[in-house]
């Protein structure tokens, strides 16, 4: 049984900065690749980074220069660093293992 568990969400002012975790238990981490995905309200989820298990990212357009996404095998967690965050950055974000989906963990930009 695979297990994400995310964590790091929460309410932060516009320019302001958080760092998203998740945590997988239940399978190989280290072989695989791993995303944050994001879901707005009234919007579809959509891809916002990933990393391959030899470390090479990508990011959506709308993020790229402020996010960093990165990954601990040892610890089996990936990391977003979400920096000079804005407004349209709110949504739920979840942690994406081919196959898995975390809970989500939402984040909240206020202007």
């Amino acid at each position: 049984q695979v297990h994400l568990v995310e964590s790091g969400g929460g309410l932060v002012q516009a320019g302001g900065s958080l760092r998203l975790s998740c945590a997988a238990s239940g399978t190989i981490f280290s072989i695989n690749m791993v995303a944050w995905y994001r879901q707005a309200p009234g919007k579809q989820r959509e891809l916002v980074a990933g990393i391959s298990n030899s470390g090479s990212t990508n990011y959506a357009d709308s993020v790229k220069g402020r996010f960093t996404i990165s990954r601990d095998n040892a610890k089996n967690t990936v990391y977003l660093q979400m920096n000079s965050l804005k407004p349209e950055d709110t949504a739920v974000y979840y942690c994406f293992l081919p196959g898995y989906w975390g809970q989500g963990t939402q984040v909240t930009v206020s202007s």
